[in-house]
């Protein structure tokens, strides 16, 4: 996808037509590509540059009432499902008002990769972490899915509550690390560290299981005490480096004062901290 050229979206149902362009390696950003009257819809903040004629509007929820049918309410409801999710309670719609083609771009916030995903070619549904929807098409929508069994919600890594994209047109998912594809066939299973599970379609039930091998591998392994279980049919998208991984390992290495310098590569070591000045 990185060195393919444009990729066109042409849609048939309520999604705009967008194109696009992934680029970068390991702090991508995607460039979309809008004809005059189309829209794309992004998170707040996450706008890296556009052209002069393309307009912005935020609006509450995630933008895809494009005729206003839902009223207040509607609005109300849908910002109301990205407050649970953790997203913002506004989007940002932008809006190509020119002549011509026009380019809007949007980069994640973490190093990792962006998962473009055309929702018509996996059954309309994606489920997915909380926090990973980064921009669509106008007229995807950006709802909440419930993990219905505790166990999953107490222990399967992303909580009770994921975030579930729907529509036609295409979703830009951001995700840690490298991400890996995996299709699942009717029954078949895949063992995943819970916060590596990045997303998967609807036909794919999460579980989570115990991790075996006794107690000794729950408590000293590093994997945690349980791990996802996937059962397909369906795609499941699994991420190499969770956020949630990343940041624990920078609160450990910052200490409990902001900042701890181990005086990597010296010999020194804390010797080396007090001549260099670090403490």
């Amino acid at each position: 996808m990185r060195n393919n050229p444009w990729q066109h979206a042409r849609q048939s149902g309520v999604a705009d037509d967008i194109d696009f362009f992934i680029r970068g390696e390991d702090l991508q950003f995607v460039e979309i590509e809008l004809d005059p009257g189309e829209s794309a819809v992004a998170e707040a903040g996450a706008m890296v540059w556009k052209d002069a004629s393309v307009g912005m509007t935020t609006v509450f929820g995630d933008g895809s009432d494009a005729d206003n049918q839902g009223g207040f309410m509607g609005k109300l409801l849908g910002a109301g499902k990205r407050l649970i999710t953790g997203e913002s309670l506004f989007t940002t719609v932008f809006t190509h008002n020119g002549h011509g083609k026009a380019r809007v771009a949007f980069a994640a916030p973490t190093p990792g990769t962006i998962l473009p995903l055309k929702l018509s070619d996996v059954g309309g549904t994606l489920i997915c972490q909380k926090d990973s929807f980064l921009a669509a098409a106008k007229g995807v929508q950006v709802g909440i899915a419930f993990q219905r069994k505790v166990m999953t919600g107490l222990f399967g890594g992303e909580g009770f509550i994921m975030q579930k994209l729907t529509g036609d047109g295409w979703v830009f998912v951001q995700m840690g690390g490298t991400l890996i594809e995996r299709e699942l066939a009717a029954g078949e299973e895949l063992h995943v560290d819970t916060g590596c599970v990045a997303a998967f379609t609807a036909g794919v039930d999460m579980d989570v299981q115990p991790v075996g091998g006794g107690v000794k591998s729950m408590l000293f392994a590093g994997e945690g005490v349980f791990f996802a279980r996937l059962r397909g049919p369906g795609k499941v998208y699994i991420q190499s480096l969770p956020f949630s991984r990343l940041a624990a390992r920078m609160m450990a290495a910052a200490g409990p004062v902001g900042g701890d310098n181990r005086g990597e590569g010296s010999v020194l070591g804390g010797l080396g901290d007090i001549v260099m000045g670090n403490n």
